[in-house]
């Protein structure tokens, strides 16, 4: 699989804060009208036409998926496909730390498309079932290796509390290089902006499964 079809699929609270209250997640209606019609290619204009040249060279979904949405936008639709190679491929965080990063975005987000693409490519790339577990019903994991806490703890205080203490920058940078916090930071945002893409155009895991997250109390 091209590594831009994982795209398509494509940046410290305490655990009781993040207590699931809500039953079930919130489904949208398969009748329901788009909020954003799907493209067709017949429709693009001069400016997304050289934008969704390059996603057919590498999405075997088309401009389906997020990409329909990144269109409307092209210049911006480019630079963030830019970005994504970036933080998804190219960064100095490992890839089990850094899928993790993803996954607390979706979590915060209640992104179901977003936790249903990359929960099986975190597990493949280390992360524990038992963290990914208690992070999905919105507790702290208990069991974190000294890595993964760093990179909880610094994601979720400034996720939550837009700041981050002396003490846990502290934490994170005797674990982590100056770069390595920077692209931390940068996966964290990125993937906020693809959760408030995907929620805003209300995508759907495939057809046929079950949305993966409940919803989080209102922050």
């Amino acid at each position: 699989m091209k590594r831009w079809v994982i795209l398509t699929i494509i940046v410290m609270a305490a655990g009781a804060a993040l207590a699931l209250t809500a039953p079930t997640a919130k489904v949208y209606s398969a009748d329901k009208e788009q909020r954003f019609p799907q493209l067709k290619l017949e429709q693009l204009n001069d400016q997304q036409r050289p934008f969704a040249d390059e996603i057919l060279k590498v999405s075997s979904i088309g401009i389906t998926g997020p990409y329909n949405s990144m269109l409307r936008s092209p210049v911006m639709g480019q630079r963030l496909f830019n970005l994504l190679d970036y933080v998804r491929f190219n960064t100095s965080v490992p890839r089990k730390l850094n899928e993790f990063a993803i996954l607390i975005q979706a979590r915060l987000w209640t992104s179901q498309v977003e936790w249903y693409a990359h929960y099986p490519l975190a597990i493949k790339a280390g992360l524990p079932e038992a963290v990914a577990a208690d992070l999905k019903v919105g507790k702290r994991p208990s069991s974190m290796q000294p890595d993964e806490a760093a990179v909880y703890d610094f994601c979720m205080e400034l996720s939550t509390k837009h700041e981050v203490s002396d003490a846990t920058f502290k934490k994170t940078r005797e674990l982590f290089s100056e770069q390595q916090v920077i692209d931390l930071i940068a996966v964290s945002g990125t993937y906020i902006t693809a959760a408030m893409m995907a929620n805003t155009a209300e995508e759907q895991v495939p057809a046929g499964k079950t949305p993966p997250l409940q919803s989080l109390p209102s922050r």
